[in-house]
């Protein structure tokens, strides 16, 4: 079989499972992302997959899907993205119209709502989980400029319930800077 042909194949199973057993949103996706092609396929490194965490949330539309998008291109291209992309979406989209067909039975349900609130639970530490390991990958790098800004970023959307849009332009804005920065002391 052709080698690309095992790369769209590995691509959309992996992305197709990933989203088929995620409920809770777009941020439960990143931990198992980075599972998945990271630990486990050992497509790109740790640092380029923070990168295009950074990247997929701060673009609009929803994070798994973006996130789907940059890792298929990044891994082939146009088709990859494509491959990544209906990996993602199908399975919601199976999902959603089934339970769709069934919704007047489910909606008074009092088992289907205790699930529910269970599942909810279980996002929250999967969420926890994901703050706590890619924090802990930025601190070991020991940058004391990312380190200041996630705390900072922290601070300001915590305590001071700043709009996240004018953290991620700050924090951008930042690393941009940054990279220039360092970019000219290389070249020196």
């Amino acid at each position: 079989m052709n080698k690309k042909w095992i790369i769209y194949r590995k691509l959309f199973f992996s992305t197709f499972t990933i989203s088929a057993f995620t409920v809770g949103g777009g941020y439960v996706i990143v931990p198992l992302m980075r599972k998945k092609f990271v630990e486990d396929l050992k497509w790109i490194e740790e640092k380029e997959m923070l990168d295009l965490m950074a990247i997929a949330q701060s673009s609009p539309g929803p994070i798994a899907v973006n996130a789907s998008i940059l890792m298929g291109y990044r891994m082939a291209g146009l088709p990859g993205v494509l491959t990544t992309v209906l990996g993602t979406v199908l399975p919601p989209f199976i999902i959603l119209s089934i339970i769709s067909s069934f919704y007047i039975a489910f909606r008074d349900n009092p088992y289907i709502n205790a699930v529910l609130k269970g599942m909810q639970a279980g996002i929250a530490a999967v969420i926890i989980d994901v703050i706590l390991s890619m924090g802990n990958s930025i601190v070991k790098e020991k940058e004391s400029i990312s380190v200041i800004v996630m705390f900072a970023a922290f601070i300001a959307a915590y305590f001071f319930h700043i709009n996240v849009i004018y953290i991620i332009l700050v924090c951008g804005t930042i690393g941009a800077l940054t990279v220039l920065y360092c970019s000219k002391l290389n070249k020196k």
